[in-house]
Order: C-alpha cells, then sequence, then structure tokens
C-alpha cells in the first residue's frame, strides 16, 4: 500500500504533537511496574528522566539499564513519605535539567489483598498500621510530590502533573484493601482540585486510573495464573494488563496531545469500568 504525500503531512504532524524529546521528567516508584513502564517511554521518547524509588538497588539496575541503550536518566533513592526528602530531590531534579516539564507521582504500594481473596482484608479485623503505612506512601507520598512539583513549575508557568491512580479510586472493589481504594479514591479529588488552582500557570494536572496490571505491587511476586484468572474474570478484555499498556496514556498527557486536557481520569482498563461499573 503506497503513502501519499497527504498521509506522510498527517503522520508527521502527529508524531510532532506527542513530541516528548528534550522534556525534563522525574518519576516516583519508578524501579519497576508502572512506574518503569511511565520512566522508559519517556526516555525511549528522548526526555530526560530522573527515576526515584525507595528500593536503591533496584533503581539502580534499572536505570543503568536505561543509560546502557544511550538513553539520558538519573536515579535518586526517595521514600516518598519524607516530605523533605521529596522536595530535596524534586528541586535537584529541577536543577540538573534546568527545570523540570513533567512529574509522574507514580510511587504505590499495597500489603494485602481485598476481602473476595481467600486471607485477604476484613474490615472489623483490619491492622491499623498497615492502614497507615499505606496511605503515607499512596496518598501523602503523592501529596508531597505533587506539593513540590508545583513548587518549581508554578513560577516557570509550564508544567505537567500526571499522579497514578486506579479504578479502584472510582468504584468498590473487593479485591483490594481498604487503605489502597481509600488512598486512590482520594488521589482522584486531589488531581482535581490542584488542575483547578494550577490551571492559570499554564499547568496540567492529570490521573491515570490502570485496571489490574501484572506488578509486583502487593507481594513482591508477579501474579499467579490463578489470579490473574480471577482478575480477568471482571475484566471485558479477559485479561490482565501489561506494564507496556500504560505507555501510550504516559505519553498522552506527558506531551502537547493533553495541552487542553486537565483535571482528567483516565481509566486504562480492558474495559473492567464497562463490564462491572459498580460492586
Amino acid at each position: 500500500m503506497e503513502t501519499s504525500s497527504s498521509d506522510t503531512r498527517i503522520a508527521r504532524t502527529l508524531t510532532g504533537v506527542f513530541d516528548v524529546r528534550g522534556a525534563h521528567v522525574l518519576v516516583t516508584g519508578a524501579a519497576s511496574g508502572i512506574g518503569f513502564a511511565f520512566a522508559k517511554v519517556m526516555a525511549d521518547c528522548g526526555a530526560r528522566v530522573t527515576l526515584t524509588d525507595s528500593d536503591g538497588t533496584r533503581l539502580d539496575d534499572v536505570t543503568r539499564e536505561l543509560a546502557g541503550r544511550g538513553l539520558e536518566v538519573r536515579a535518586a533513592a526517595l521514600d516518598v513519605t519524607d516530605e523533605a526528602a521529596v522536595r530535596r530531590v524534586v528541586d535537584d531534579a529541577d536543577a540538573t535539567w534546568g527545570g523540570l516539564d513533567v512529574v509522574f507521582a507514580n510511587a504505590g504500594i499495597a500489603i494485602i489483598p481485598g476481602f473476595a481473596i481467600e486471607g485477604g482484608q476484613q474490615l472489623d479485623t483490619a491492622d491499623t498500621a498497615a492502614w497507615e503505612k499505606v496511605l503515607a506512601v499512596n496518598l501523602s507520598g503523592v501529596f508531597f510530590t505533587m506539593k513540590a512539583a508545583a513548587a518549581v513549575m508554578k513560577p516557570r508557568r509550564s508544567g505537567r502533573i500526571v499522579v497514578t491512580s486506579s479504578i479502584a479510586g472510582l468504584r468498590g472493589e473487593p479485591y483490594v484493601e481498604y487503605a489502597y481504594l481509600a488512598s486512590k479514591a482520594a488521589v482522584i479529588n486531589m488531581v482535581r482540585q490542584a488542575a483547578l488552582e494550577l490551571a492559570p500557570y499554564d499547568i496540567r494536572v492529570n490521573a491515570i486510573a490502570p485496571g489490574p496490571f501484572v506488578t509486583r505491587i502487593a507481594t513482591g511476586e508477579l501474579p499467579g495464573e490463578e489470579l490473574r484468572a480471577s482478575w480477568g474474570r471482571i475484566v471485558a478484555l479477559g485479561r490482565m494488563g501489561e506494564t507496556e499498556e500504560l505507555k501510550g496514556a504516559a505519553l498522552l498527557l506527558a506531551s502537547a496531545a493533553a495541552s487542553f486536557i486537565t483535571g482528567v481520569v483516565l481509566p486504562v482498563d480492558g474495559g473492567a469500568l464497562v463490564l462491572t461499573p459498580g460492586v
């Protein structure tokens, strides 16, 4: 099939719209899973990326992997529950790159499955310490990251903040714990509030709400076949997603393609919300 000159012009225009070459990006929780997918797509597309994570060993490994391919990346160990540390890392990335264009507030944890899974969390016996630990990372950590990002972006009157929420923040979800669900719902309203506040500064704030993806978030291990099958039954496409399938959403919200998008929660869920809009 031949390509016409008009087709070529359209392709070039679209490429420009999604162009992030030279953009200065920071990703929290970047050593594995969804965060690594975000960092990788940004670096692969020509951005300069600071990867942060609390797991320093894994962080160094994945950063070396990307650097070995000639990509512009750097690592910074970070516990997002430490507000002062978050500000230092963001300020350092801002100084190193000469500004921050995009910040992905992605770091998140889960400790125990929800009540629908055998051995999962029950409301009447839920562990308070586990609740507080998850909220510290998933809610306070996101808030600290957004706060630090706004501090460096407002003076330049430009920037994009992308928060990782979850479809568990949009509905009841019996496969996840209470703190995870509560934190993901809370960050959605923070995104909407920040989008309103920061719009006059030309800063876009949006959220990606993944459905069930194959990651190590809860146990440190990839989900087995039985768990994958359980998740697959509540997804219209009949399977869990692979983190590679989140790259398009990340590129969209980090690029000029999203120039008129702010305060949005973008589900990437294989049709889970369509199949079961409420639980």
